[in-house]
């Protein structure tokens, strides 16, 4: 009794609010989602979870996600590179549109991107000829999700680079480094880090996005349907459970996804260090 009475006297009140609102908001809300979808039995659960049209949606959800975030990992650090360290007009304005993404509501994201790439909008209509139709297909979701996990990358970066020193470099510069020598060794090291971040945010937006991309697709079976859809498809048929099958295999493979991601970032920390 004494035992116990010395842990609570330990708590202080802001570990308690902590405590209490993660297991409010995170904990209980995915505690009961895996119990919703276990009262199927495991045959049954994974029957659903592996289905032919779950497998398909999987695949586009993920592997179309990955793809968004590995381009915006790779132009999102140009884009923040430029808005940091050039100087050209409007460039305040160019940056605060980095975060239309954030206010924009997502099914007037999907759209305005549907309306721009269809075969008859204003991008759209460059590629319609060579017979590539952008707008209601796969590529369409990969669009969309580039679309809204690109300020994920830029935000996380432009902090790290408006404090590195640009001595540093010239320093690099005047000890005969050539210039791949120098984003090599001394630009890249400490901007891996926050890359992986800002793609593991990106990933994970995407991962859950689902108001641009139900207009911007055909929201067609083993083409370009994807996940968070499918669940949406099922509630509408009154399959609550299939619904929360579906998306207990998505928050699954999302938080193995995710930790591969925080590793990889733990490696960035250790390499930018030694």
């Amino acid at each position: 009794m004494k035992d116990i009475t010395r842990i609570f006297e330990k708590i202080s009140l802001p570990w308690a609010i902590t405590i209490g609102y993660l297991t409010i908001i995170l904990i209980i809300p995915m505690i009961a989602l895996i119990i919703k979808s276990s009262t199927l039995g495991f045959s049954q659960f994974w029957q659903v979870a592996t289905s032919d049209i779950a497998i398909a949606t999987y695949n586009v959800t993920f592997i179309t996600a990955l793809l968004a975030g590995g381009i915006n990992g790779i132009l999102g650090t140009l884009v923040a590179w430029v808005l940091v360290r050039y100087e050209f007009p409007f460039r305040k304005i160019i940056d605060a549109t980095i975060d239309i993404p954030f206010a924009l509501p997502t099914a007037v994201a999907g759209l305005v991107l549907a309306t721009v790439y269809s075969d008859t909008g204003w991008i759209g209509q460059f590629f319609a000829p060579f017979g590539i139709k952008i707008a209601f297909t796969q590529l369409g979701v990969f669009v969309a999700m580039l679309f809204i996990s690109l300020p994920f990358v830029v935000r996380t970066l432009e902090p790290v680079l408006q404090e590195m020193e640009k001595e540093v470099e010239e320093a690099a510069w005047s000890l005969g480094a050539t210039d791949w020598q120098t984003f090599t060794k001394i630009i890249l090291p400490p901007l891996i880090p926050p890359i992986l971040t800002g793609v593991a945010l990106g990933f994970s937006r995407a991962v859950g996005e689902y108001g641009s991309i139900v207009v911007i697709s055909s929201n067609i079976p083993f083409q370009d349907l994807i996940a968070p859809v499918l669940i949406f498809q099922r509630l509408e048929e009154y399959d609550y459970v299939g619904a929360t099958v579906i998306g207990t295999v998505l928050l699954f493979i999302s938080l193995i996804l995710l930790l591969v991601i925080n590793l990889l970032q733990q490696w960035g920390r250790r390499y930018a260090e030694s």
